[in-house]
């Protein structure tokens, strides 16, 4: 089949549904896997397989199978073979609403064989969808990549075949059809009102709080714009490090800064006049209600007792700690959600719902892609399609080693990349080390703002797990993620955009969530190959269709 890269913008029209459509693999995740087969009497259902399916029919979701079978090209079976086995199957498991086959062998370059997006692509266009609206289920790690490389969800099933590697490196993996098919269906009910008690609207002035750092300001924008749909004003409550992303999310009618020491990554004495004061500020809001997001690590209590003390009548918050009379609605959530879904089912729990006409996925504010006149930070720029390079990071131990960042911005210059390194006003010797005398260095030249319009123009970025990876996913520039493991991929990866994650996802350092790479010379990054990130930015920028 012949592929093409699918257009960046979404469809709109489904606000309180994550996704339209499951995408499954067929050997190994449906039928027993029997190589090269030909033969529809050899064919056999997983265990639970029908039952899973019909209840995603119920709920409203089309169903299609991508699948790879270079038997064809092999000349192992015919394709009317092939159409026996797959009629085989539907007679087994039910109807599909599309069949999606890569009939090549390994190494023919094409851009439908898994883990390339191709076939997800075609199946996302043939259901009427776009991949973001759409979960991959499979059994090996060209499943879950494919999924990712296209922008959409993967869930991994492994078998007896799958590499110990493949599940580490996979977003959310699940033991079995049945549970893949529970985990689908939860996550689309875990953002609909209507599983808490319905939808609320006309509630006069709402304060939303995240008080962390820009990056999880961003991931918070679709909640944000839920809670707007259903506000007559948002007021947004947040740090000094989160304040440049409030600012870019729609549905914020005005910010609040003010720091909150027991959140602070450094966090210094709780000074009584402060606190006296933000009660002060909490209170001339008017806020008739309060919605408070915070990370997996935070109690939102120390600031649900400062928002009773300003007067503020209902607050919401996830929380494990027990809260008292301290929330109203007190919401948790499993470990490892993706984290704006686990700020979506918290507004969604409180009552709030994105409009009908809200895409949920990371969003700036149109007029912040609205390029000024002028506003053009080097030459080099003024033609799309560049690779950006951000090699800085807040938290170190998610940082690619300089040298390494260097080495990769070398490798794309030399495959033919226009390649633009960028960085904050603290970053300016790391960028220009990086950039070296064949990349363009915007260390320091740009804004939070400014650095949206740079990403929103380029092909893709080479990025960690920071903040600028997110900031791409707001404006759809695909990501190849240099993602040190320290934290969960499934919760803090790039959300529902392009994806290509790189680095050793079973280092040493895996789930610690430390600040600094506890393990010498930080071998998740440090031992990536240069050659790679190429092949991964070639995979993220397909040549245009002829």
């Amino acid at each position: 089949m012949t592929t093409t890269s699918p257009a960046r913008s979404g469809l709109g029209g489904a606000g309180r549904r994550l996704f339209d459509a499951v995408l499954l693999d067929r050997d190994g995740t449906l039928i027993e896997d029997v190589p090269y087969n030909g033969d529809p009497e050899k064919v056999r259902a997983v265990p639970g397989a029908r039952v899973a399916l019909d209840r995603l029919r119920a709920a409203g979701l089309r169903l299609a199978v991508v699948t790879n079978q270079s038997g064809l090209a092999r000349g192992l079976f015919s394709e009317g073979q092939l159409r026996a086995v797959h009629a085989r199957v539907e007679r087994l498991l039910g109807r599909f609403d599309a069949w999606l086959v890569c009939p090549h062998e390994e190494g023919a370059g094409c851009g439908c064989r898994k883990p390339a997006p191709g076939l997800v692509w075609a199946a996302a266009r043939e259901l009427g969808t776009v991949p973001s609206r759409c979960v991959v289920v499979g059994d090996i790690g060209r499943d879950v990549v494919a999924a990712s490389a296209a922008g959409a969800s993967g869930v991994l099933v492994p078998t007896a075949v799958t590499r110990a590697g493949e599940v580490a490196a996979a977003a959310r993996v699940v033991g079995d059809l049945s549970g893949a098919v529970a985990e689908i269906l939860g996550r689309q009910a875990a953002v609909d009102p209507a599983s808490y008690g319905g939808v609320r609207r006309g509630v006069g002035t709402v304060l939303v709080v995240r008080s962390d750092s820009a990056g999880d300001v961003l991931v918070t924008g679709p909640a944000v714009r839920a809670v707007a749909a259903g506000a007559g004003r948002v007021v947004m409550l947040c740090g000094p490090r989160g304040r440049a992303a409030a600012e870019l999310l729609p549905g914020v009618d005005e910010v609040i800064e003010h720091r909150l020491p027991w959140i602070d990554p450094s966090p210094g004495v709780v000074d009584p006049v402060d606190m006296r004061l933000l009660v002060d500020r909490l209170a001339a809001v008017g806020a008739d209600e309060a919605v408070v997001f915070t990370s997996f690590h935070q109690s939102p209590l120390p600031l649900a007792l400062l928002l009773r003390l300003a007067g503020v009548s209902r607050v919401s918050a996830i929380s494990d700690d027990y809260p008292g009379s301290l929330l109203d609605v007190r919401h948790r959530v499993p470990v490892g959600v993706p984290e704006p879904e686990r700020a979506l089912s918290l507004a969604a729990a409180a009552g709030f719902a994105l409009a009908p006409d809200d895409e949920p996925a990371l969003r700036l504010r149109p007029e912040v892609l609205d390029r000024p006149d002028g506003d053009v930070p080097h030459p080099a720029l003024a033609e799309p399609g560049y690779v950006v390079v951000h090699p800085g990071a807040s938290v170190p131990a998610r940082a690619c080693p300089p040298r390494r960042c260097a080495e990769i911005v070398a490798a794309l210059v030399a495959a033919g990349h226009r390649v633009v390194v960028t960085g904050g006003p603290d970053e300016r010797e790391l960028t220009a080390l990086v950039a070296g005398d064949t990349a363009v260095d915007l260390g320091g030249r740009t804004g939070l703002a400014g650095l949206a319009r740079v990403l929103a123009r380029a092909g893709c970025v080479v990025v960690g797990n920071t903040g600028p990876a997110h900031l791409a996913a707001a404006v759809g520039t695909p990501v190849v993620s240099l993602f040190a493991p320290t934290v969960p991929f499934g919760q803090w990866g790039p959300w529902r955009v392009p994806t290509v994650r790189l680095g050793d996802a079973d280092a040493p350092c895996r789930d610690t969530r430390a600040a600094r790479c506890p393990v010498p010379d930080h071998p998740c990054l440090t031992g990536l190959d240069p050659a790679e990130v190429v092949d991964a930015v070639r995979v993220l920028t397909p040549p245009s269709p002829t």
